[in-house]
Formats: structure tokens, sequence, C-alpha cells
């Protein structure tokens, strides 16, 4: 028989015992989500894949680093949904991958910045911020007025839709006329101002 002074002296089975603990709780946690309609379709009919340009304004913000400053979740609490808006739900990410959640507040929250500002003030704000809010410690990103490298992005919207997102093969095959002509800048703010839409114009 085990006893906890027998797991105890045996780290072998210590080991064995805590690793099968922690699988099994975690799978107890992790599996049932999978089978949960708010965590595997879209929150609602709102909730589409990215079009070409925001996906690469998506891009962009990652490769900039925003979210290291930025998240884009609110959690359901008084203080959060009285500031930023609806708390985020699952369904609404269902699209992202991976979803740019976060957890650092630099600046603040932007999960439901879309529409809150108008293109220009974004335009503004990012080429300096300072000119719109005087007391932001966010830097410029004045390199951002540049031409957009549409090369890739066929292919990141075929690579998307193995992993579920459903696009079709027009939308693919267009994809590269639809952002011709366009700026890192354009692209990025396209992305900014679709954040969180769906969810607030239900509310």
């Amino acid at each position: 028989m085990l006893t906890h002074d027998k797991i105890e002296r045996n780290v072998g089975l210590l080991i064995v015992l805590t690793i099968l603990t922690i699988s099994v709780a975690g799978l107890l946690e992790i599996v049932p989500l999978f089978f949960q309609k708010s965590t595997t379709s879209p929150a609602n009919e709102l909730v589409k894949p990215y079009d070409p340009l925001r996906l690469s304004g998506r891009d962009i913000y990652i490769r900039e680093g925003c979210y290291n400053c930025h998240s884009q979740m609110i959690r359901p609490f008084r203080a959060e949904t009285e500031r930023y808006g609806h708390y985020s739900v699952a369904g609404e990410f269902i699209y992202d991958h991976p979803f740019q959640w976060g957890s650092k507040r630099t600046g603040p929250d932007l999960a439901r910045v879309g529409g809150r500002y108008s293109d220009l003030w974004h335009r503004t704000h990012l080429l300096n911020p300072r000119d719109v809010v005087p007391e932001s410690n966010m830097p410029a990103y004045f390199w951002l007025d540049r031409p957009l490298n549409t090369a890739d992005i066929e292919a990141k919207m075929r690579a998307l839709r193995k992993v579920g997102v459903p696009y079709t093969d027009d939308e693919i095959a267009g994809a590269k006329k639809a952002i011709e002509g366009k700026s890192e800048l354009d692209a990025l703010i396209a992305y900014l101002q679709g954040m969180g839409t769906a969810i607030k114009q239900i509310r």
C-alpha cells in the first residue's frame, strides 16, 4: 500500500505521481473547452476572418511588439468594463492565431478601440503619440509610413485556412490586389479600427 512516507522517500515515484496528477487535472480543465460552443465558434455573426488589409495590420502589430504594452482582454470586473467596454469573450478571438490577449498594460487595453477614434487620430498618434496625448510614453512609429509588403499575403491566408480560418479560394486569389498601394500605417490602422467592434455593436 502506498503511504505518504513511501511516496516522499521514493523520488522516482514522487515524480511519476506528480506528473500524473498535473496531467489529469490539466486535462479536466482543458478538454471540456473543446466541446463548449462559446469557445469553438464565433461569438456572433459579426465576427469574421480578417480581410487582407487587417491581417497585414495584425502582423505589423505583432512585429512591432505592440502586445508588450497593450493587452486585448477586458476582464469581467466593473472597473474594467466601465473603462473599456464589454468584457472579452472567447468567441471574439476564434480566428486569431495566436490571440493577442496579453497581460501587460503600460498603455491602455485595446480590445474595444475599434471605432473609438478616427483614422486621422490613429495616423497622428502612431507617427508621433505626443501630438494627441501629450503625456504619452509610447514611441513614435514614423517608419510605418512606407509601402506594405504584399508578397506573402496569399501564403499567410492559405496557412490560416489549414488551421480553420474559412478563407475561400477567391478571397486568397484577390488578396494582393486588395492591399495594393496601401502602406503599413494603413494596415495597422485598419487592424486597430476593427478591434472589438463585433461585441460593441450588439451591446
